[in-house]
């Protein structure tokens, strides 16, 4: 049976080393003692969660966004190789790509206001031997 205290309840006392240890102690040790409250995380997790949701989400609409730019960059490549023209384009120039005979593509340096051809688009070869739309210029 173990020994009984002589102190009071709220009294904290060290039988080992007979000594009052409430000073040392992570929680209170007498009924006027402060409340322990666990921290509710809840609130934190929420924050961090929405807060990530929206970087996340901006993030993708940046990478869709530039997806969707390739994917025009490489139809607008596609569709200029594959027209028919009969000179090598100079890095630089500026050349318009129409509509010809039968709905055939082709790559032109006379300009839209100088012929009634009808225009698909205007294009700039650039130093990477890419074609770039005067548009997005």
């Amino acid at each position: 049976m173990p020994k009984k205290s002589r102190y009071p309840d709220h009294i904290v006392w060290d039988e080992e080393n007979e000594k009052f240890h409430a000073n040392i102690l992570p929680y209170a040790s007498s009924i006027s003692g402060p409340k322990i409250e666990i921290d509710d995380i809840d609130l934190f997790k929420q924050k961090g969660a929405n807060k990530l949701q929206k970087i996340f989400k901006s993030e993708f609409e940046q990478i869709v966004e530039k997806y969707n730019k390739l994917v025009d960059e490489v139809n607008l490549n596609d569709m200029i190789y594959n027209s028919t023209y009969s000179f090598e384009p100079v890095v630089g120039n500026i050349y318009h790509l129409y509509y010809g005979n039968n709905e055939e593509k082709f790559l032109s340096l006379i300009s839209p206001n100088e012929w009634d051809k009808k225009h698909i688009v205007s294009v700039k070869l650039n130093s990477e031997l890419k074609w770039v739309s005067i548009s997005d210029l």
